[in-house]
């Protein structure tokens, strides 16, 4: 397991929202299609994807999942971060791609 706010020092990601960096993660889970990471994504993951919409905070509820990072770059939609917030889900950004990024989060130990 892992603390979030190691997580986001040493794999070099950005906060967007959440300030609740004490919690650890289990484990990760890369998916972009919705309802594989419904059936597939383990509780206390973290879950890495190009989503980026409001919709990925229901399914973060739904499997439990306490992080999301979004690669590439990329900015999550208007909504999101309000919902993030009301449900306690922390949303991180890489600027990397999900691959360069669950690089650094291995050498972690998840």
């Amino acid at each position: 397991m892992v603390k979030i706010a190691e997580l986001i020092k040493k794999c070099g990601l950005s906060v967007y929202s959440g300030d609740n960096f004490d919690e650890e993660v289990k484990n990760v889970y890369i998916g972009d299609l919705l309802s594989d990471v419904m059936g597939n994504a383990k509780e206390g993951s973290v879950w890495l994807t190009v989503q980026s919409h409001i919709n990925i905070i229901a399914v973060a509820n739904i499997t439990s999942t306490k992080v999301i990072i979004l690669c590439n770059g990329l900015n999550y939609e208007k909504g999101t971060k309000e919902k993030a917030e009301l449900n306690n889900v922390v949303l991180l950004k890489s600027n990397q791609n999900s691959f360069e990024t669950v690089k650094k989060i291995i050498e972690l130990g998840l």
